[in-house]
C-alpha cells in the first residue's frame, strides 16, 4: 500500500491534458483502466446467469438481482431497459449486477432463456 503522500500527491488536472486517472495517471481520453476492469469482470464469468431475490439493506424492500451476464456496459444497459419494460418496473446497473424492483424471478427466467442464457435460480 502507498503512503498516505503518495497518495494524495498526485496529478489531478493537468492544462495540457485535462482531467488524469487518479490509478494509471493517464489523461482520462487515454486511459485503459475501465476497459481493463471489465474485460477482467468477463473473465470471471462462468456462464450461469443468476437470478436471486434480495431484501438486505434495502429497508425491507424486495429486489431482484440478475448476476452473470457476460456482456460488457452498454449492452447490460440495454439488456436491463429491457428487461425493466417485460417487467414494468424499474431498476439499475451497478457493477455488472442488475437489479430489477420486485419479485419478478420467473418472469426473468423466462425471458433470459428464451435469449439463450443458462439461468439458475439462486438464493431462497
Amino acid at each position: 500500500m502507498a503512503s498516505l503522500r503518495d497518495q494524495l500527491g498526485g496529478l489531478v488536472y493537468s492544462t495540457e491534458h485535462g482531467k488524469t486517472c487518479p490509478a494509471c495517471r493517464e489523461a482520462l481520453d487515454a486511459c485503459l483502466c475501465e476497459d481493463a476492469s471489465e474485460q477482467e469482470r468477463l473473465a470471471a464469468l462462468d456462464g450461469i446467469v443468476r437470478i436471486r431475490r434480495e431484501t438486505s439493506g434495502r429497508k425491507g424492500k424486495g429486489v431482484t438481482t440478475v448476476s452473470g451476464i457476460p456482456l460488457p456496459g452498454d449492452e447490460l444497459k440495454t439488456l436491463a431497459k429491457s428487461l425493466k419494460k417485460r417487467c414494468g418496473t424499474g431498476g439499475a446497473v451497478k457493477e455488472g449486477v442488475i437489479e430489477i424492483q420486485g419479485d419478478h424471478r420467473d418472469t426473468l427466467r423466462e425471458a433470459l432463456s428464451a435469449l439463450g442464457y443458462r439461468v439458475k435460480l439462486a438464493g431462497g
